[in-house]
């Protein structure tokens, strides 16, 4: 993260104007948004990003509409993700996803009755094969705008007043990129606010976000509000996708699963403040101690072990020793590895880079 007394000054001199976010009835100030990652932004994540602070709407991993309903139907407890959420500070997002309109409308009538969520999101920009081959779901329906509308329509309906928002991505493949098609489809639809990934489907993670296409958008949204995410990793990014691009809020993914504390200091970078600098080195350390103990807690020892392993790799990714870590920490099984492993390999300045 580049942090220059120079860069500092620029940032502050030439800040954009930003307003809240206005979702429906939720006015979210930040309009800094936590993006659903299936297999990480679980309750532990949440709260230590709510410690941090500087996050105007956190999110849970995605639920599958379909397996929330067949837990239902067998009177077994409802979806692991949405453990901790009844009881969790508002403003919360739960994001669904399915290709059935009457499914999703079903499980969003039950996260607002009974979960009081603040937001309920529609996944249609998942590119993983297992949402879009195997269940047509998630990025594939953007090949289907009319069935995007339909579900829609019947989940704003079953959830109303609460709002219902949507997030795709630029399309299918590069050569098929429908978002602005779509993001009209969103709105008369009854949507309160659509979010656009730069990639399309096709592109995975790779490359880079066009944030050129997202903002294209904005002249085809009437009402409601553009909301754009990708490749946003430092506090400088978040400003300049305000003040070079027509969005309305960000989101941040991937960046922030080693950086929990990045939306504090995107939101004093907005409010032009100085941006708080990165923690050190042992302060991240016993982030990241506190990160696995709440794991662990939710989920216990072992599959809270294994859980850890991937997170404890974001934590190291781009530092000193990182590749020396994250062949220690693969293998751990235990609290007391994993801490010890934490204490003598997380990344030291001394280790080369790899």
């Amino acid at each position: 993260m580049s942090n220059t007394a120079e860069e500092q000054e620029s940032t502050e001199q030439d800040l954009p104007q930003i307003k809240p976010l206005v979702i429906g009835d939720l006015v979210l100030d930040p309009p800094i948004l936590q993006a659903p990652m299936a297999g990480f932004t679980n309750f532990a994540f949440r709260q230590i990003v709510r410690e941090y602070g500087g996050v105007g709407l956190q999110a849970t991993e995605m639920v599958n509409a379909r397996g929330f309903v067949w837990l239902d139907e067998q009177e077994a407890e409802f979806p692991d993700r949405l453990w901790g959420v009844e009881d969790e500070p508002r403003p919360l997002a739960v994001q669904i996803w399915d290709n059935q309109p009457e499914t999703m409308a079903k499980v969003g009538s039950r996260l607002v009755e009974e979960f009081k969520v603040s937001v309920v999101d529609i996944n249609f920009g998942c590119p993983v094969k297992q949402v879009t081959e195997k269940a047509h779901s998630g990025s594939y329906l953007l090949r289907e705008p009319e069935r995007m509308g339909q579900i829609i329509r019947q989940v704003v309906e079953a959830c109303s007043p609460t709002p219902v928002t949507a997030k795709i991505r630029l399309g299918c493949t590069r050569d098929q990129m429908n978002a602005t098609e779509i993001a009209q489809v969103v709105e008369e639809a009854g949507a309160a606010a659509l979010t656009v990934h730069g990639r399309t489907a096709q592109d995975f993670f790779k490359g880079n976000a066009d944030w050129d296409r997202i903002s294209e958008i904005k002249p085809y949204l009437k009402k409601i509000p553009l909301i754009g995410n990708g490749d946003l990793d430092s506090a400088e990014k978040v400003v300049e996708a305000f003040r070079r691009y027509d969005v309305d809020g960000v989101m941040i993914a991937r960046a922030c699963l080693g950086r929990p504390w990045l939306f504090a200091q995107a939101a004093a970078a907005l409010r032009g403040e100085p941006i708080p600098p990165e923690p050190t080195l042992l302060e991240q350390r016993d982030c990241l101690n506190r990160h696995y103990d709440l794991v662990v807690k939710r989920f216990g020892i072992q599959k809270g072990t294994l859980l850890m392993r991937k997170f404890a790799c974001c934590y190291a990714q781009g530092k000193r020793g990182a590749r020396a870590f994250r062949t220690k920490v693969a293998h751990v099984s235990t609290p007391t590895e994993f801490h010890e492993i934490v204490e003598n390999y997380f990344p030291i300045d001394s280790e080369p880079v790899h």
